[in-house]
């Protein structure tokens, strides 16, 4: 992407996360955005209600007029998970539109601010979007491209009208992130993850390493402790970097916690930082992964310039991310708690997290598996993280981009689960199973179209335990 200003933003998948929250930019700072997504959704609807176009057809025919009148000064933004031979995509790129991935886009506008990128297998939304809470409730602002919905702004972009900081999420799928030259950036995990584009581990701890070179000279690195990024520190040094690490309690991290003393549901913690200690700092979000996260973005936030007063008003407020250990309901007879998790380490943390809160209550956790490449490459790993939940309940594959694998199915994970009571049910039967056995603590998890079923089952619960 050149530094050409376009007239006309045309979206190809605007109803993703990544893509609606740069349609959002466009559409604040004044362009004509319109675009297609496959089918409405909570978000396209949100899009429509901003003045955004949205089309749900995706022949040719239903491109309008307006993208068709003004070629030159249209820029079609599209998203990997569109199809190559999507009719739309293809007659766009025949009559020579200039096409280019929702990640250069990204790239372009970071690389020319003051970029803060944060990256990892999993975590990535919670931090981003608490750094940007933190951020733009001090001196400091930013601007914010988030990979959820935040609570607190009820958008996944944040605008700031004079702020040089731009939060971003890097996403390691497609090596999307090797578009990013950020001055900052965190990298929370790197785990084993979308085998179907890196082929193996070693390929993914490559392109990581890859992500964390482009940090710009004089810049900073911040990593999870546990981390092995020894070779990228080496490198880092003849560029001026400055690095640190951040962990929930480990003390040979920059940035732990000293002591964390849980209030019910919520923690008060004392922070060891590199630029001094910070103590009674409140947060009000379930789980101590919510804790760990809140350690790294506090130490993206201090080292670009946050005070530490600035820091413990601004996680004060903090109201967290939709889909991340996400409250629906909570009474004196269930508690409901909706989760994106969808990796097997991200089961595990959110599994984990909420055993410690209702550690003498049966927990029932819904998943719906993400991919069948996925499901075949980390069955076992599924089923054992599966197995910390009292009961489970398997969907069925959410295929996403990919077409169906001989042979995968859920029952590669449920063969996996041990020593826990678990089913198999449709989307069909869901509603009706639940009302039938009623849980004491539900999570649903999964990156698919789970998220559909979020409000039925909080109705539905909220009805049958008045």
């Amino acid at each position: 992407m050149n530094s050409k200003e376009y007239t006309y933003y045309y979206f190809l998948g605007v109803g993703g996360i990544g893509m609606s929250a740069l349609a959002r930019y466009f559409n604040f700072k004044g362009a004509r955005v319109l675009g297609y997504d496959r089918t409405p959704s909570e978000l396209t609807h949100a899009l429509q209600k901003e003045g955004i176009e949205v089309l749900f057809d995706q022949e040719v025919d239903a491109i309008p007029q307006i993208i068709r009148d003004n070629k030159d000064t249209t820029l079609v933004i599209y998203t990997p998970a569109i199809p190559a031979n999507m009719p739309q995509f293809v007659y766009l790129q025949s009559l020579g539109y200039t096409c280019v991935k929702r990640a250069q886009v990204l790239g372009y506008i970071c690389n020319n601010q003051s970029g803060i990128a944060i990256s990892g297998t999993h975590g990535k939304t919670s931090v981003t979007t608490f750094t940007s809470h933190i951020l733009y409730n001090s001196a400091q602002g930013c601007n914010a491209f988030l990979g959820g919905i935040s609570k607190n702004f009820r958008s996944n972009y944040v605008f700031h009208p004079t702020s040089s900081h731009v939060v971003v999420e890097a996403d390691e799928y497609d090596r999307s992130f090797h578009n990013l030259f950020p001055n900052t950036a965190l990298v929370t995990s790197m785990d084993s993850d979308h085998l179907d584009i890196y082929g193996s581990h070693t390929a993914i701890l490559d392109s990581f390493k890859k992500f964390i070179s482009q940090i710009k000279p004089g810049g900073t690195f911040i990593y999870k402790k546990n981390l092995d990024v020894s070779e990228s520190l080496d490198q880092l040094q003849d560029k001026g970097i400055r690095v640190y690490s951040y962990a929930l309690q480990d003390i040979r991290a920059d940035f732990y916690a000293r002591s964390i003393q849980r209030q019910h549901n919520w923690y008060i913690i004392d922070l060891v930082t590199p630029f001094g200690d910070i103590e009674h700092i409140q947060c009000n979000l379930p789980g101590k992964v919510n804790i760990e996260n809140m350690i790294a973005a506090s130490a993206i936030a201090l080292c670009n310039g946050v005070q530490a007063s600035e820091l413990v008003a601004a996680l004060a407020t903090l109201q967290g991310v939709e889909r991340r250990l996400d409250v629906q309901v909570a009474n004196n007879h269930v508690v409901y708690i909706d989760d994106y998790a969808h990796h097997p380490e991200e089961l595990k943390a959110c599994i984990s997290s909420i055993k410690e809160l209702y550690s003498n209550k049966k927990i029932t956790g819904i998943f719906q598996p993400h991919l069948y490449s996925r499901t075949r490459d980390f069955a076992k790993e599924f089923g054992a993280s599966l197995s910390l939940l009292d009961e489970v309940i398997l969907l069925d594959i959410y295929a996403a981009r990919e077409l169906p694998i001989d042979g995968v199915t859920s029952t590669l994970i449920f063969d996996e689960i041990t020593d826990t009571q678990k089913c198999i049910v449709s989307k069909q039967e869901l509603l009706n199973y639940i009302e039938h056995n009623v849980p004491q603590v539900l999570i649903t998890m999964g990156a698919g179209d789970i998220d559909r079923f979020v409000k039925p089952i909080g109705d539905l619960l909220k009805r049958i335990t008045q």
